[in-house]
């Protein structure tokens, strides 16, 4: 028995209703999407100490990788110097020091490391304040405050000025590059500025090394000056820090003082000695002024120049003569061999004469 087609119309009309009404009434019970996650309080709160500058930390090497870590006590003493950075952490900024940092380990936003090194070394009588290498801890990961290393483990944010020198060294390079092609009055601007700031680098370096020298040999005193010029992680303000750190080492034995000075004084006796003479001297300086000149007075015109003088000229005499003596179209192979007989008696002659 057929079905009317009205009521097959109207079926479907219903059903496609229901679903509708199910699917309004399933979508009024789901939660409403959230518009953004909202980052971890805790993951901020490690961001914003670890981008402060009052807690103290420095770099070292940990399972083949470099880490920026901190000790237990400066991170308490940070805390409790800095209470507003824990406004970050809303609900949970009553916490203690030490739950905030049990808390940070958790999450994995710090691990605790320890000494590779646990012996003293000859002439030392305490092992270092921050060692140059660590070593995760096998124990508990747990907060502690008594020689206790704590290394982030998350990726630094880059400011701003570090990204605008990325797009710049490209250009210095490429400046350095065209240096030849510079004007002359910008040539001597960076030269002269390079050799300054050049010298007066060394200039400190050799002091600095004479006053070590110096106060080891007379008072057996480790003195160092500017004592992070050479460092290869200090802030700008540390690099140019000038009191030294305190001598923790043994003072050096009378022996070795005496020998070192011995050893000054031949150097400097050596040196006095085969020093140049003033023509040698006048000699040097006359060559590298000429070389400096070189470099300073060449551009590309003199370049261009210099290759058009270094061709040989034209001489249109000796081109007409040596057209002349080309073969022409009646030259026979006749002629060529009457040629080579009159060449071989020749050489003939020459060798009975000899």
């Amino acid at each position: 028995m057929k079905r009317p087609v009205g009521a097959e119309k109207k079926r479907v009309k219903r059903s496609s209703g229901s679903s509708s009404t199910a699917a309004r009434d399933s979508g009024s019970d789901a939660p409403p999407r959230k518009k953004g996650v909202k980052k971890d309080v805790f993951q901020l709160f490690a961001e914003k100490v670890r981008d402060h500058k009052g807690l103290e930390s420095r770099w070292a090497v940990m399972e083949q990788a470099r880490v920026e870590y901190f000790r237990g006590k400066d991170f308490v003493s940070f805390v409790k110097n800095h209470p507003e950075c824990k406004e970050i952490l809303e609900e949970d900024k009553d916490l203690d020091t030490e739950d905030i940092a049990n808390v940070l380990l958790e999450k994995n936003l710090l691990v605790r490391c320890d000494r590779v090194t646990k012996t003293l070394r000859p002439g030392k009588k305490k092992l270092s304040t921050w060692p140059a290498h660590l070593q995760i801890f096998r124990d508990d990961q747990a907060f502690s405050e008594t020689d206790a290393f704590f290394a982030w483990t998350f990726e630094k944010r880059h400011p701003l000025w570090q990204t605008l020198l990325s797009f710049f060294w490209p250009v210095l390079t490429l400046a350095i590059c065209l240096f030849p092609v510079y004007p002359h009055r910008c040539k001597l601007i960076v030269l002269y500025s390079c050799a300054g700031i050049l010298l007066m680098i060394l200039s400190l370096l050799f002091v600095r090394a004479v006053a070590f020298g110096a106060m080891w040999i007379l008072l057996g005193k480790r003195v160092w000056f500017f004592p992070n010029i050479l460092a290869e992680e200090a802030t700008l303000k540390e690099l140019f820090r000038f009191w030294p750190k305190k001598d923790e080492e043994e003072p050096p034995k009378w022996t070795s003082r005496l020998f070192y000075t011995v050893v000054a004084v031949v150097v400097v006796m050596l040196l006095r000695r085969h020093a140049p003479d003033e023509a040698a001297r006048a000699r040097y300086q006359r060559r590298m002024s000429n070389i400096i000149d070189d470099v300073l007075e060449w551009s590309p015109k003199l370049a261009l120049s210099g290759l058009m003088e270094n061709q040989p000229p034209v001489n249109i005499t000796e081109t007409a003569n040596n057209s002349s003596d080309a073969p022409g179209p009646d030259h026979t192979e006749e002629a060529d061999l009457v040629d080579g007989e009159e060449e071989a008696e020749d050489w003939t002659n020459s060798d009975i004469k000899t």
